[in-house]
């Protein structure tokens, strides 16, 4: 979703991110205050229509559910937020996710009967959920470790590769 938006309009991105830009004024006594609608000059309804523009996104892009867990936010950074942790989880179950797809990533051989089509369709799934968390790999280590799951009857092949690629060397 992230990219759908940048690509839209990155500036609507950045008011994800940022928060949204509420139109302002002083008042007498120095503090800062929210304008009312009818306070409001050309500038500040156009803020008000990349702050609605940036929600507008963020629902198409939403199935009920979750539209019914974001619909009472009142910003586009709000939405986001709670988005954020109904998928992620807060920083704490994102660092525990993280650990453990890490232990399942050390972990990862080829099952005794699984195919070698097999163990590279699941490969990638750890891979992604890994990287959805902000963990990311070189692609050198990442095929080391396909390649040193490969069955026996593959041995040459491993080596053709390795030799092709100066993989030989220690990471």
């Amino acid at each position: 979703m992230e990219n759908c938006i940048q690509v839209e309009d990155y500036g609507l991105w950045m008011l994800i991110k940022n928060g949204s830009l509420i139109p302002t004024k002083v008042i007498e006594d120095g503090s800062i205050v929210h304008k009312q609608p009818d306070e409001f000059n050309a500038d500040d309804f156009k803020m008000m229509e990349k702050n609605a523009k940036t929600k507008k996104l963020l629902y198409f892009g939403l199935s009920l559910d979750e539209y019914t867990r974001t619909s009472e936010c009142e910003s586009a950074k709000d939405i986001w937020d709670a988005l954020q942790v109904a998928h992620e989880g807060t920083n704490q179950v994102k660092q525990s996710r993280i650990e453990l797809l890490m232990t399942k990533y050390e972990l990862f051989e080829m099952g005794d009967r699984e195919t070698v089509m097999d163990m590279h369709t699941r490969f990638p799934y750890i891979i992604n959920e890994l990287k959805s968390l902000g963990k990311s790999f070189t692609t050198e280590e990442l095929v080391r470790k396909i390649l040193r799951f490969l069955p026996h009857s593959w041995e040459a092949k491993v080596t053709a590769i390795q030799e092709v690629k100066d993989m030989k060397r220690s990471p």
